[in-house]
């Protein structure tokens, strides 16, 4: 299959795109400074410019078949307010439904949406206001990424993830819709193989799993 990747040099991105390109896909991907990527394989294509820009997205996504959505702010940003992915979203959205692109694998954060309800209280009402400001903004913009992926015409799924460890795969991921079981972290490797693998498993078409080790 031909996908797109938006968010290939990230932190998680990187890695997702490895996998991508194990399992054969033709994979194209937009960055915003061609460096960011060593990578040279016969099944990449590698696209210049800003995933803010619309016509630089439609042009990405010719001909594909699925899209996977991975976009970060940079790490941990900078603890200020942000739309970044929320606004990136809402353009690739609209123009895979012009397109008609209908399979979306979009990363997200536990804390976001109903997932709010998997953390204790004391972590969402005093750890995360007022000591992890960073990832506050973060799952802020995520809870306006979401509802725009849901309430499209896509075949979306939506991928929920605690923390990352930059350890070697487990190859098992817990998956839950409920929160039960729900551990704190994840590995890269465990991630990308889950995300990947979601572009033809419509298990969890239209839903929005977290998952963890």
């Amino acid at each position: 299959m031909k996908i797109a990747i938006f968010g290939a040099t990230g932190f998680s991105g990187k890695v997702i795109l490895k996998e991508a390109l194990s399992k054969q896909h033709e994979v194209v991907i937009l960055v915003r400074n061609k460096s960011a990527i060593s990578i040279n394989h016969k099944n990449l294509t590698v696209v210049e410019g800003n995933v803010l820009n619309r016509q630089i997205v439609a042009d990405v996504l010719k001909n594909c078949d699925a899209v996977i959505q991975c976009l970060g702010v940079g790490g941990k940003g900078n603890a200020k307010p942000t739309t970044f992915i929320s606004d990136a979203t809402k353009i690739i959205v609209e123009e895979m439904e012009k397109q008609n692109i209908k399979r979306l694998i979009a990363m997200s954060n536990v804390g976001a949406g109903n997932s709010v309800s998997f953390y204790p209280w004391f972590f969402t009402k005093i750890i995360l206001p007022y000591f992890m400001k960073w990832l506050k903004v973060i799952i802020d913009d995520k809870n306006r990424m979401e509802p725009i992926i849901m309430n499209s015409e896509l075949d979306w799924t939506i991928v929920r993830c605690p923390n990352f460890v930059d350890k070697n795969p487990k190859g098992n991921v817990h998956v839950t819709l409920d929160g039960k079981g729900l551990k704190l972290s994840i590995t890269l490797g465990d991630v990308a193989e889950f995300m990947v693998r979601q572009i033809t498993d419509g298990s969890y078409s239209r839903q929005a799993p977290s998952i963890s080790n």
